[in-house]
């Protein structure tokens, strides 16, 4: 595509947060400017970059721990918003307020309320922003919807999630937010299904048709923890949606077998797997064979910058996202995560980390039975998990 329609020279973007998940927009970011699409004018760093931290060929870059003067003086069309969750909604303000368009990291913001003032300021200032649900750029996404709409399954009479990896102790030592509810007083809400597998929770809105706020009805929680940390690192939950339809997401942060998280449609005479970060799917349905197949995968800030140059549409606008706000909504209102006795985990020394006994086959039997722990009989699953009626 070309992409000199409306800018004859590349976009220029600033990156604020270029550490931690940050190298992976730093590397993406990379591979566009080799394309001739972007170009990385500044970077905003508490501590600003070392030589050896910024990738080959992006040359000199402007730096700065000051995001708003960073906009002002590069002039960016873009900016790609990759720092903790609680400053997201103020840099994103920031960053419409100067006319400069947003690729924002999901979660979006750790509260429905911040989601809220986020999404109307940007659209009282009439910039563009993408939320980063990477999964959402998969071409198998509106791929399974036309086969739900054709009922090549039959009728769906669910969707599941699931997601069991594996984090190191370590991994809640990276960030002083990392593996909190709230910090000084400020919503973090730094869980399995919030951060880390929130793509299981979005994808499985997304293939149901239930991308927004007002698509959702209820949502049940079980919110657990093996380590020791504020947050969730077991923990499912069960959408009822505006339309009658059920999704479940089970997740873990201390699988057995860590393995590639995914999603399932079910229908009366079939079932749909999609493992999203693989772009894979397999069709299972009555009377033919397995198919498995690959589909193309369109990057975010690649569409984000066809959509602003060339009008193409732009895939994750943040009201796509309300339906998952509002799950992330249901997590910061509910009870704190309860500790996993002692009995329920051990620990691998040689990797730093936790491990609930028997989490991996009860994550496949929630995606399955679209059950939550409590009802698959886990000896540790909250009795009666809070259900949140939602009101939009």
């Amino acid at each position: 595509m070309n992409h000199t329609t409306a800018y004859d020279t590349p976009v220029p973007l600033v990156l604020a947060g270029a550490r931690g998940h940050g190298r992976w927009h730093l590397e993406n970011i990379r591979r566009l400017a080799d394309k001739g699409i972007v170009r990385l004018a500044g970077v905003c760093e508490l501590t600003p970059l070392a030589a050896d931290e910024i990738p080959d060929g992006l040359g000199t870059l402007e730096q700065s721990a000051d995001f708003g003067a960073l906009l002002d003086a590069t002039g960016a069309a873009i900016a790609v918003i990759c720092t903790p969750i609680p400053t997201h909604t103020d840099l994103a303000l920031a960053a419409a307020e100067r006319g400069v368009h947003i690729l924002l990291e999901k979660p979006p913001a750790p509260s429905y309320a911040e989601f809220r003032r986020m999404a109307d300021g940007v659209a009282a200032a009439g910039v563009v922003c993408q939320i980063g649900f990477q999964s959402l750029g998969s071409h198998a996404v509106p791929a399974i919807r036309k086969m739900i709409a054709d009922g090549l399954i039959g009728e769906v009479t669910g969707i599941g999630g699931a997601g069991a990896w594996a984090r190191a102790e370590a991994y809640y030592r990276r960030a002083p937010w990392a593996g909190k509810r709230r910090l000084n007083g400020v919503d973090v809400i730094d869980g399995a299904l919030t951060n880390p597998l929130a793509h299981a929770v979005a994808t499985g809105l997304a293939l149901g048709d239930a991308g927004r706020a007002e698509d959702v009805a209820a949502i049940e929680t079980e919110l657990l923890r093996a380590n020791d940390i504020e947050s969730d690192d077991t923990s499912c939950v069960r959408i009822t949606t505006a339309r009658g339809g059920r999704i479940t997401v089970a997740a873990t942060l201390c699988a057995e077998n860590p393995g590639e998280p995914y999603n399932v449609v079910h229908g009366t005479s079939g079932r749909i797997t999609f493992w999203y970060k693989q772009d894979r799917v397999l069709v299972q349905r009555a009377g033919h064979g397995p198919e498995e197949i690959e589909y193309g995968h369109t990057d975010l800030l690649e569409n984000l910058v066809d959509h602003l140059v060339d009008g193409a549409d732009l895939l994750v606008p943040p009201d796509t996202t309300g339906a998952f706000m509002k799950v992330v909504e249901a997590i910061r209102t509910a009870p704190d995560p309860r500790a996993l006795p002692a009995g329920a985990w051990h620990r691998l020394p040689e990797e730093d980390r936790r491990v609930v006994d028997g989490i991996d086959a009860l994550v496949t039997a929630a995606a399955d039975d679209l059950a939550l722990y409590s009802e698959l009989g886990a000896p540790w699953a909250l009795p009666e998990p809070p259900v949140n009626e939602v009101s939009t």
